[in-house]
């Protein structure tokens, strides 16, 4: 049995392509169950994030398992194939599963190293058991790549450092106050970033949050998803006494947080540290006041500076994600092989077996006064010989069935002694005590 991934991602598609082939989670259940419906399809996932739809699958054959999957995608979401190649991209046996581990490690995302995407993984595995759409081989991929992605976690800093503007903000506000637990923050403005920032900050369980906005209704609306308190934005420099950290974020051209503003604030606030987050572009707060005592100001520049830094930590830390990975995909696939050389061997011992009782029942046939001992003494020799040469054919096989080139030995065996009815039975049977 094969790996297939077909898919597409970030990389690979614009939005307006990836949004047309998206499986909703509440609907799954009917494309999973037409995606195994194939004869080549034996077992099915289909991972649909914002960033990226993947349809993993488990053939006999790689190449009309990979058309089938295409097929698959083109009809389900009524898009010509033609128009859709050119934007997927194909990953079939060992790559199949170094693809996964990347994925569910976090090293083929958007943002290296950030967590969500493990838990969509997860998610998809769970529909394709719920629907049973998932068997022997789907099950062990996913709980091997749900213990890679752990062991990169633990092993490597990969996702510790911040990559995101926002975060960065609340890494470096820890880093000055240690504790946020008891720090009260204001947002003035209400971009995007600074939003994020808010969240974050909130996240980290700060006291309280003050909104500023110069549309009084939007501070309104941002204290409600806060539970924070709005303010008029005329009067936000009367509040800056009661809070410790700053964010900003308006279309102001000109500074509106000054130096001789802070000198004063910090007086009443008996030098109480402030932090100051400008994600403002043209900056809102005057640098001039990162030269006061215990004020420390913060720009979007500043903050590009620490994501870079730390992305570039997290460049290293793949390396040996990378390589942990090329560990775990050696165990998995010998691990896989052993599922083809088994049925294999069984059917040889099978298709000997059967040459041996016919070839000794038609010798008994003329042997006609043989005691019960006589037969049995014939039996158990006969028996003998078929396992002395069969013993290190077997042994060579499962070894080489382990190296790459394992599935050649295990194809010209199937191929020597014709054990095709053999693996038949063998797979009918499986069939009979599925059903």
């Amino acid at each position: 049995m094969n790996l297939i991934i077909v898919g597409l991602n970030h990389n690979s598609a614009p939005v307006e392509i990836r949004e047309k082939l998206s499986f909703p989670s509440q609907t799954i259940g009917e494309p999973l169950r037409r995606l195994i419906s194939s004869e080549e399809i034996k077992e099915g996932v289909i991972l649909s994030t914002c960033n990226r739809v993947e349809v993993i699958g488990v053939s006999g054959d790689t190449e009309r398992g990979v058309w089938e999957i295409k097929r698959f995608l083109s009809d389900y979401h009524r898009i010509p194939l033609e128009e859709l190649d050119e934007y997927l991209y194909v990953h079939m046996c060992e790559d199949a599963v170094r693809h996964l581990f990347r994925v569910s490690s976090s090293l083929d995302s958007m943002v290296m190293g950030e967590p969500q995407i493990l838990g969509q993984v997860k998610e998809a595995y769970s529909y394709a058991v719920h629907h049973n759409t998932a068997g022997v081989i789907i099950n062990k991929l996913f709980h091997k790549a749900f213990q890679v992605a752990k062991r990169i976690r633990t092993e490597t800093r990969i996702g510790s450092q911040a990559v995101s503007i926002s975060f960065a903000a609340v890494e470096l506000a820890r880093k000055i106050f240690a504790n946020l637990s008891d720090k009260a923050v204001m947002l003035v403005g209400a971009g995007e970033m600074a939003e994020l920032a808010a969240k974050h900050l909130l996240s980290n369980g700060v006291r309280e949050i003050i909104i500023a906005n110069r549309t009084y209704e939007k501070a309104e609306e941002l204290a409600r998803s806060f539970n924070g308190t709005p303010i008029m934005f005329r009067e936000f420099v009367h509040y800056l006494k009661d809070v410790d950290i700053v964010i900003t974020s308006t279309a102001s051209p000109r500074f509106i947080i000054k130096e001789d503003q802070i000198r004063e604030v910090l007086r009443e606030r008996k030098n109480k540290s402030m932090f100051f987050i400008d994600i403002s572009v043209p900056r809102n707060v005057d640098p001039l006041v990162n030269n006061i005592d215990n004020a420390y100001v913060y720009d979007i520049d500043d903050l590009r500076g620490v994501v870079e830094a730390n992305l570039r930590e997290r460049q290293k830390e793949a390396r040996e994600a990378e390589r942990i990975i090329e560990e775990e995909i050696d165990r998995f696939y010998r691990w896989v092989k052993s599922l083809d050389v088994v049925p294999t061997i069984i059917a040889l011992r099978k298709r000997c077996e059967n040459i041996r009782k016919g070839e000794l029942k038609k010798a008994l046939a003329g042997l006609k006064n043989l005691s019960q001992k006589d037969v049995e003494i014939l039996d158990a020799m006969t028996s003998a010989i078929v396992n002395k040469i069969l013993h290190n054919p077997l042994t060579h096989l499962k070894k080489e069935a382990n190296k790459v080139e394992g599935d050649l030995y295990i194809d010209v065996t199937r191929r020597l002694f014709d054990l095709d009815e053999e693996l038949k039975e063998l797979e009918n049977s499986k069939k009979e005590i599925k059903a």
